[in-house]
């Protein structure tokens, strides 16, 4: 990565910051995926029970093998092997854990999250019910605003995430989003965070490296 790339980068995840401490989050920028590992498992403590909403950005980080390792009691419902109802009673324990983890599909520039969801479960932890959420991000996940970030999600997101399930939507065949009727339809909520929800302790983290998709 050359150090005129650093550089923006590092000035957009500076502004990033601002904007979503004026609205109430918590947010810091890293370099680097590592600074970012190191700097959740400084927050979340070993005694802690952590849900993880769907993110390919996590799975890169590594955070999800470093709890499981130390000993942390770990709700992730993305693990290979389970089964409907067991998928589904860990999505439940993620409503109610102590720090919930999760990626965001786009982050605006004047500090808002936007999120689209198939069940609505990763939404909903972000919003109410875990004691704490932290959100990890990856720079590529930067727009301008909601428009684009909806832009993002349709172009980019979406069928990429069909793709990595392995959904028969269309939007794994056209690369976009098709806007799908059937039922296994995975683009079915949108949430947009203007501000920190009452009642829960949002942290964000931005990462200077592109992660997840």
């Amino acid at each position: 990565m050359s150090e005129f790339t650093n550089w923006h980068n590092q000035t957009i995840g500076e502004k990033l910051v601002k904007a979503l401490e004026k609205n109430n989050f918590i947010a810091s920028y890293v370099n680097t995926r590592q600074e970012a590992l190191d700097k959740l498992a400084a927050l979340i403590p070993a005694d802690a029970t952590v849900g993880i909403g769907g993110s390919w950005t996590i799975k890169e980080v590594g955070i999800d093998t470093l709890l499981e390792e130390r000993g942390n009691t770990v709700f992730n419902h993305n693990k290979p092997g389970l089964s409907k109802e067991e998928s589904m009673a860990l999505r439940r324990k993620q409503m109610t854990c102590d720090i919930f983890l999760t990626g965001t599909n786009a982050l605006t520039l004047q500090g808002e999250l936007v999120n689209v969801d198939g069940s609505g479960n990763r939404a909903a932890a972000m919003i109410f019910g875990p004691k704490k959420v932290i959100v990890i991000t990856g720079i590529n996940k930067v727009v301008t605003n909601t428009d684009a970030a909806m832009e993002r999600i349709e172009l980019y997101a979406a069928p990429i995430n069909n793709k990595r399930i392995g959904l028969p939507n269309p939007c794994t065949t056209t690369g976009q989003c098709m806007d799908c009727q059937g039922p296994t339809r995975i683009c079915n909520v949108t949430t947009i965070m203007h501000k920190k929800p009452l009642g829960t302790e949002v942290e964000i983290i931005i990462i200077g490296e592109e992660l997840g998709f």
